[in-house]
């Protein structure tokens, strides 16, 4: 498994893996940093964050279980040289999501902001 920086063009994928539409997955690699995992051309996991004066913020990830966990290294790697915590939302009914989010080490804070119909949990990892 490859991880890289994600470009424009993989908006595409992008928007598939997330069941997203694909101009939404551009503007996301455009205004965050987007790390993406790749297996024989293909795009199996993402990851994307950025950085405020309070935390590092990781505004959406997705993907297979063993690609999730080697991303989310990604943001906390990035918190812990500057020193920062580290936050996440992850949809309530994504029990997938929310395991990888607890074994990268993050605790449950409570509920997050609702997306529409969508609840959402908070997970949070401090310095």
């Amino acid at each position: 498994m490859e991880v890289r920086d994600a470009v424009e063009a993989d908006a595409g994928r992008l928007a598939a893996l997330a069941d997203a539409p694909a101009e939404t997955m551009v503007d996301l690699v455009h205004d965050r940093t987007v790390s993406i995992a790749e297996e024989a051309d293909d795009i199996v996991g993402f990851v994307s964050f950025d950085a405020r004066r309070d935390a590092v913020h990781i505004t959406q990830f997705d993907g297979r279980r063993e690609a999730v966990e080697r991303l989310l290294d990604e943001p906390i790697r990035f918190a812990r040289n500057e020193d920062m915590d580290v936050e996440l939302l992850v949809e309530e009914s994504r029990d997938d999501l929310r395991r990888a989010a607890a074994d990268a080490g993050f605790r449950e804070v409570g509920a997050g902001p609702r997306f529409g119909e969508t609840k959402t949990v908070k997970f949070r990892l401090d310095s």
